[in-house]
């Protein structure tokens, strides 16, 4: 019996003994989103009557995260990387805490500021020498794996073997909890019209050769649908998901003009259906890195003709973007957005996009005159090349106040414009 297989077989247990090496006054550091561990989460709330004062911190979840809810806020609080549907309404009732922070940032915080007391991770089963993916959760979660205490795996066969600077060894782990659950999976949605002519716009920008960073969302799947007559595009990311796959075998996406990591598809984390992970799985186009090499956009600016493609929720008519906050309400959080807009922008031919409706769902605007009370400033004025929304681009960079705020009224839903000028004078002297 090799070393490895007899260190493996001897932490074997089940996710109620391994929650035991949970201590009060513990950090624990869940994997990110669809990597998130099936069991653990809930295996850790049925000890609540026995600890205190445990911090449970991670980016977005896709798991129920019932350490939020309020009969255990006085055994956990959630530190929230970027807030989500099950973990908004924690920060709102402050019974948790959000940190404003770049994906890229994320893993020196581990390093310094957040040292983890516990991971808990989701890996593939180990491989003939030992070694096992952390498959579709690279991002921070293998630094998290580096600098915590004591590391906790759910190993899932569910969980696809990618490649890249993916994969951790069975030495580095101390307890492994044998699971055969899915895996968490982005459900698809039917596109909207908006977003389709969003989507259009975008891609008037792109051209052949461009190497593109994409989220999740309507959005990038509109504009990943409008990509098909286009050659030779490559793909460096913190995400992809089911959309890059057509492309893909479709010979667009190729990587083939790529500055570094030609023909590879460079992401940290991945969402999307079981049919997506299948593909993935032990697909050499496919290359993890960690989050901080990823997002790092002194990396990101090597690919020439770098275009990243990101959300908001609202737009003033400087050009700041509001993308993480509802008035002083945390909704999500700033992610990678800051990362990508500069790396595109100190790419040579690079282009930072912002992408929203024009409108929201009852007609409000999106482009407005000043952002809400009490909002957070994502990305500033100073880095936004253009705003696209589904009634056309306004370009920013280089662009006089008086001609962005123009440009800006003019992508702006019909019924709001005459609004917008009339606040373009009364609030910032400006006739547009």
């Amino acid at each position: 019996m090799k070393a490895w297989t007899r260190y493996y077989e001897e932490r074997l247990c089940s996710a109620d003994g391994a929650v035991m090496a949970v201590k009060s006054g513990n950090r624990i550091v869940l994997s990110h989103a669809a990597g998130e561990p099936r069991t653990l989460p809930g295996a850790l709330v049925k000890r609540a009557d026995s600890l205190k004062d445990v911090q449970v911190v991670h980016m977005v979840s896709l798991g129920e995260a019932l350490y939020c809810r309020p009969e255990y806020s006085g055994t956990f609080r959630h530190v929230a990387l970027f807030g989500g549907p099950p973990t908004r309404e924690a920060i709102w009732d402050n019974r948790g805490d959000y940190i404003p922070y770049t994906f890229g940032g994320i893993p020196m915080l581990f390093e310094t500021l957040l040292p983890p007391d516990v991971a808990m991770i989701t890996i593939s089963p180990p491989d003939g020498n030992g070694y096992c993916s952390l498959g579709i959760s690279v991002d921070y979660t293998k630094k998290a794996v580096e600098t915590a205490k004591t590391v906790i795996a759910e190993v899932n066969p569910s969980m696809p073997r990618t490649l890249g600077d993916s994969f951790v060894h069975v030495f580095d782990i101390d307890h492994f909890v044998e699971v055969d659950t899915p895996i968490h999976e982005l459900k698809a949605v039917e596109l909207t019209d908006v977003e389709k002519n969003i989507g259009r716009h975008v891609v008037e920008l792109i051209e052949d050769g461009c190497c593109l960073q994409l989220g999740i969302g309507g959005i990038p799947d509109a504009v990943l649908m409008y990509l098909t007559g286009f050659k030779d595009l490559g793909i460096h990311s913190e995400m992809v998901s089911d959309g890059v796959k057509h492309l893909v075998e479709n010979g667009v996406i190729t990587g083939r003009r790529k500055a570094i990591h030609k023909g590879k598809i460079v992401v940290s984390f991945l969402m999307g259906s079981r049919g997506f992970y299948d593909w993935v799985h032990d697909n050499p186009v496919i290359e993890m890195h960690t989050v901080d090499y990823t997002n790092n956009p002194s990396v990101i600016a090597r690919n020439g003709k770098m275009v990243s493609i990101n959300s908001a929720l609202e737009v003033d008519l400087l050009g700041q973007v509001c993308a993480d906050t509802l008035g002083p309400m945390q909704f999500s959080g700033v992610g990678g957005q800051l990362d990508f807009v500069r790396g595109a922008r100190m790419s040579k031919e690079g282009k930072a996009i912002i992408a929203l409706p024009a409108a929201a769902r009852g007609g409000v605007s999106r482009i407005v005159p000043t952002l809400k009370a009490g909002a957070a400033v994502t990305t500033s004025r100073n880095d936004v090349d253009y705003v696209v929304t589904d009634h056309g681009i306004a370009p920013l960079r280089g662009r006089t106040t008086r001609e962005r705020m123009r440009s800006l009224i003019n992508i702006a839903s019909p019924d709001a414009r005459e609004a917008l000028a009339r606040s373009a004078y009364e609030i910032y002297h400006v006739m547009v």
